[in-house]
C-alpha cells in the first residue's frame, strides 16, 4: 500500500521499530552523558588546586591523631586524606568518607571538620533536590586516625 500523503509517508517511516544496531547506538548516546560524570575526581589533573581553591577553615583539619600527622579536607560532602603513595612516596589525596547513596539528585548543604578530644569529627550533609531541610544522606562521623570513620 502506498502512502496517500507526505504525512502518511513520514508516519509509516517513524512507526517502524529500530533495528538492533540502531537501538544499541541510541542506548549508548543516552548513557554517555551519565557515564561522563563517573570516576574518582582525585585522579584528575589539577585536583589538589581545585580542592584547595575555595577552602574555608571549617572544612580543613590539620593536626595529629594517634601520634601521626593528618591533613583532611571536606569538599562537596566528601572527606579526603592527604597521604604518601606507598609506591612512589608522592603525596596524594584519598577519599576516606562519603555519605551513603540516596536515589535522587543531591546537593551538598553542610560540611565541616573539627577536633573532638583525641579524634576528629566530620559532618557532611546532602539534601535531595526539591527537599527541604537537611539532610537526606550523611550525618556526623568520628575518626581517631582520619581513615576509619564511625557514624554517630
Amino acid at each position: 500500500m502506498l502512502p496517500s500523503s507526505p504525512r502518511d509517508s513520514l508516519r509509516s517511516r517513524c512507526a517502524r521499530p529500530l533495528a538492533a544496531p540502531n537501538r544499541w547506538a541510541l542506548a549508548a548516546l543516552v548513557a554517555l552523558p551519565l557515564l561522563a560524570g563517573c570516576g574518582d575526581p582525585s585522579t584528575q589533573p589539577d585536583f589538589e588546586r581545585q580542592l584547595l581553591r575555595d577552602l574555608t577553615p571549617e572544612r580543613e583539619f590539620k593536626g595529629t591523631l594517634n601520634g601521626q600527622p593528618v591533613h583532611l579536607v571536606a569538599s562537596d560532602c566528601v572527606v579526603y586524606l592527604n597521604e604518601a603513595d606507598p609506591a612512589s612516596g608522592a603525596r596524594r589525596w584519598v577519599k576516606v568518607l562519603e555519605p551513603e547513596f540516596y536515589p535522587s539528585f543531591m546537593s551538598c548543604v553542610r560540611q565541616s571538620l573539627s577536633r573532638e578530644g583525641d579524634a576528629v569529627e566530620a559532618f557532611v550533609g546532602r539534601q535531595a533536590m526539591g527537599a527541604g531541610g537537611c539532610c537526606s544522606s550523611g550525618g556526623r562521623y568520628r575518626s581517631s586516625d582520619g581513615r576509619n570513620w564511625i557514624k554517630r
